[in-house]
């Protein structure tokens, strides 16, 4: 209901594209209400009692004319630059100091009054004295200089100290690139003396497995080498304690029968492969020769044996021969 009254009360203030609210004790601006009629280009708020201006005020970009004189302003939103068709501005008698640094958009601006304000002293310069309809229009014009000169001033600045944040930027960025490749070396380095540690560890305990092993090989060595001498001094004494053999009897008949049978072998040869087989004393040897021969056919493997054992012993009565010729 309050809403509405004030919405009816805003038509009966305004007369074609003007608004008057001048001598109506506000301590605010209704921005809700003029922006629901953007046909109302000229807005007069002279004689109140506004101490400052809401954020909303700026989006009111259809206004080209606004009285805010006879006010108790103490400041401009940041935003007012906002205002891109405003050409008349009338702050006569505020409390304003110093003007925000957007204000240097206002291209369109052609008429201002800041007189009766406490201005900052090179912001009063060039304000002047805004006696008259030129001097306010040349108000304007060298205010907007001022303010351009300003906001140049403070692009400059605002550069300046993106390129100084920029700079501290890299340099921290490179600071740090700096403590990470220190950080690399320092981890590759105790890696590269972990690894040379593990080896020495490796090869030390290489070093006492070799060396363990041939140890281990000069003990069993000495251990054969002892076994070898042991054997060889106990083969020495069997050797030593066994006796000579004696000449026994048995040894003597041995040689005599052996005899013996190499002379009847020797005259069955000659019966069997000379002249002689026709003589009367060789026809009983050639016929026991005979007889013998077909019982050695039919006791083969007792002959072969026999002729065995005859060699061996014959070959034992050769050594023992020989040995007792020397």
């Amino acid at each position: 209901m309050n809403k509405t009254s004030k919405v009816l009360n805003l038509k009966d203030k305004i007369s074609g594209n003007e608004v008057d609210l001048s001598l109506c004790n506000l301590t605010e601006v209704p921005v809700k209400e003029l922006a629901l009629f953007p046909k109302a280009t000229v807005v007069d708020l002279s004689c109140n009692n506004i101490t400052s201006l809401p954020p909303e005020f700026c989006n009111l970009t259809h206004l080209t004319k606004v009285d805010l004189s006879k006010n108790q302003l103490t400041c401009l939103p940041d935003d007012l630059g906002n205002l891109v068709n405003l050409q008349h501005l009338d702050l006569y008698n505020n409390k304003l100091t110093a003007l925000p640094v957007s204000f240097s958009q206002l291209r369109s601006l052609k008429w201002l009054d800041l007189k009766d304000n406490p201005l900052e002293p090179v912001l009063a310069k060039a304000a002047g004295d805004c006696l008259d309809e030129k001097q306010c229009k040349q108000c304007a014009l060298k205010v907007l200089q001022h303010m351009q000169a300003l906001q140049e001033e403070a692009d400059r600045a605002r550069e300046k100290r993106l390129l100084r944040e920029k700079e501290l930027e890299k340099k921290k960025e490179a600071k740090q690139r700096e403590r990470e490749a220190r950080e690399k070396e320092a981890r590759k380095r105790e890696k590269a003396e972990e690894k040379e540690k593990r080896r020495k560890e490796y090869n030390a305990h290489m070093a006492a497995t070799l060396a363990a092993q041939e140890q281990q090989k000069k003990r069993r060595s000495e251990d054969r080498k002892k076994k070898n001498g042991k054997a060889s001094a106990e083969k020495k004494a069997i050797v030593e304690t066994v006796p000579k053999p004696r000449r026994s009897l048995m040894g003597l008949v041995f040689k005599l029968l052996l005899l013996l049978l190499l002379g009847l072998a020797g005259a069955a040869t000659a019966c069997r492969l000379t002249d002689l087989q026709r003589e009367a004393v060789c026809v009983p040897i050639n016929v026991a020769v005979d007889d013998g021969l077909s019982w050695a056919r039919e006791q083969e493997v007792v002959v072969r044996q026999l002729v065995q054992n005859l060699s061996s012993a014959a070959k034992e009565f050769l050594k023992s021969t020989q040995a007792s010729k020397n």
